[in-house]
């Protein structure tokens, strides 16, 4: 909401001089900038019977009961539920005789106690059973406090991806900052899209985080950002992914998310600064280590199972997260070249430099060693990495240098390019001036030693979402 100037003139009194008799201009302070509240949602049978009772698939009362129970489960309110229920002395006599299991009090404390410890898990028997329904979903963004700048002339749009499908893009209601929208379930929440055209006299905006709810599971996911949307600032994307993270206080969302919030994951659009890795290349090896055995590991686990594989690339501690660190280690970026160059400029210089050496068909720095089929495949390699960087340049023009670089990462992973490519890069004249001499590309052990991390990636297919690649095939 946009800032409002508080004109309310004050009444003279005693001590006070008349502001029309003084010289001196009143000092017109803005109000603070209103940020959005999320509501908690009803904690009732009633709230829960009635978005039971709006499922048209279910057709039965024993499937409406079954529905009933799976949300209560998996809201963690099945005992609480329950022990209302049973706490009608009349409805029980009019349903139960006397002899009923449920009409024994101690019996019943022990059912309910027993059905109280079942909340130290996290059951999904609703969302993942019930895959075809429609369910309503809220949507809250969180604009930066920073710079009162709550809304934009743009027109803003967003998309969503859970376990279970995802969303294609919707518009966001013009000077809107909470809004609902219908979808078929999408499951678990995972990551999102957002972005504007850029249009109108003030379209940056900078988004602190974004809140989405599922209204009937409750389920809550934050997905922070930090970061601007605008062409001529920061690095310039008009679109963000962001990846979620659980946003949950017991049994519902905060009722007011401006007071409490929680630690924050790093998704792929939250800024480091400065831009260069701070780590050590032992603590960088481990990271990339450990990222690598999770992706493996998902594909060991059955399809129920794996979660989601966007969340493991581009996520908190994910695979371009991991692979972005060994690349900024030594990178020289500002403190040689006197402006803020991305690691995204780099692989773009590194294209030019292959496409030369291609239409010119000279291979020398290309061919690392005598073998015939191993050199016709790294020509192959160098062709098709640009292909890619054409391809991102072109059809993902609104995203920024941080965000194309994610990208390129995610599709060398899906055409097994990462443990091939590096070994081609680091002979070339521009990795010399882009990078010290200790740096991943240039240190031999330390470039041999990521390769034969990354190449445990070959023998599994990666498989990305459609929003991710912006239809690159």
């Amino acid at each position: 909401m946009a800032s409002e100037l508080n004109l309310n003139v004050a009444t003279p009194g005693r001590g006070s001089r008349d502001p029309r008799r003084s010289p001196e201009k009143r000092e017109v302070k803005p109000k603070p900038l209103e940020m959005p509240v999320l509501k908690p949602l009803p904690v009732s049978i009633a709230f829960d019977m009635r978005n039971i009772q709006a499922i048209s698939e279910i057709k039965s009362e024993i499937g409406y009961a079954r529905a009933w129970i799976r949300l209560s489960l998996e809201k963690k309110v099945l005992s609480r539920h329950l022990k209302a229920l049973l706490a009608d002395d009349e409805l029980l006599r009019g349903f139960y005789k006397r002899t009923a299991f449920l009409r024994s009090e101690d019996e019943r404390e022990h059912f309910l106690l027993h059905l109280l410890s079942l909340n130290t898990a996290d059951y999904y028997c609703f969302t993942n059973t019930y895959v075809n329904i429609v369910l309503p979903y809220r949507m809250v963004i969180f604009p930066s406090k920073r710079f009162s700048i709550s809304t934009t002339t743009a027109n803003v749009w967003t998309s969503v991806s859970g376990t279970l499908g995802e969303m294609g893009p919707i518009s966001v209601p013009k000077n809107t900052l909470e809004f609902m929208f219908q979808h078929k379930n999408l499951g678990l929440v995972t990551n999102m899209h957002i972005g504007h055209d850029n249009s109108g006299v003030s379209p940056k905006w900078m988004i602190d985080y974004v809140l989405i709810r599922n209204e009937v599971t409750g389920h809550c996911v934050k997905f922070p950002c930090g970061r601007w949307l605008g062409r001529d600032i920061d690095d310039g994307s008009t679109e963000r992914l962001l990846v979620g993270e659980p946003y949950i206080d017991g049994e519902e969302c905060p009722a007011d998310t401006r007071l409490k919030t929680p630690t924050r994951a790093r998704s792929p659009s939250v800024p480091r600064k400065p831009y260069e890795s701070r780590l050590t290349p032992s603590e960088i090896q481990e990271g990339l280590s450990d990222t690598v055995n999770k992706i493996v590991k998902y594909f060991f686990q059955s399809e129920k199972d794996r979660g989601s594989l966007t969340v493991l690339l581009c996520g908190d501690n994910g695979l371009v997260s991991a692979l972005e660190q060994v690349f900024l280690f030594g990178f020289k970026s500002s403190r040689v070249f006197g402006k803020n160059i991305y690691l995204w400029d780099y692989f773009v210089k590194v294209q030019e430099v292959f496409g030369r050496k291609v239409t010119n068909e000279d291979f020398e720095l290309i061919i690392v060693n005598d073998d015939s089929s191993e050199s016709s495949e790294h020509v192959v390699n160098v062709s098709l990495y640009c292909e890619l960087i054409r391809k991102i340049s072109f059809y993902a023009s609104s995203l920024g240098k941080d965000g194309k670089f994610q990208l390129f990462i995610c599709l060398c992973a899906r055409e097994h390019l990462l443990p091939r490519l590096p070994q081609i890069m680091a002979n070339l004249d521009i990795t010399r001036e882009m990078y010290d001499d200790h740096s991943f590309l240039r240190n031999p052990d330390l470039l041999q030693d990521m390769v034969q991390v990354v190449l445990a990636l070959d023998d599994y297919d990666i498989i990305l979402k459609h929003s991710l690649t912006k239809g690159i095939d």
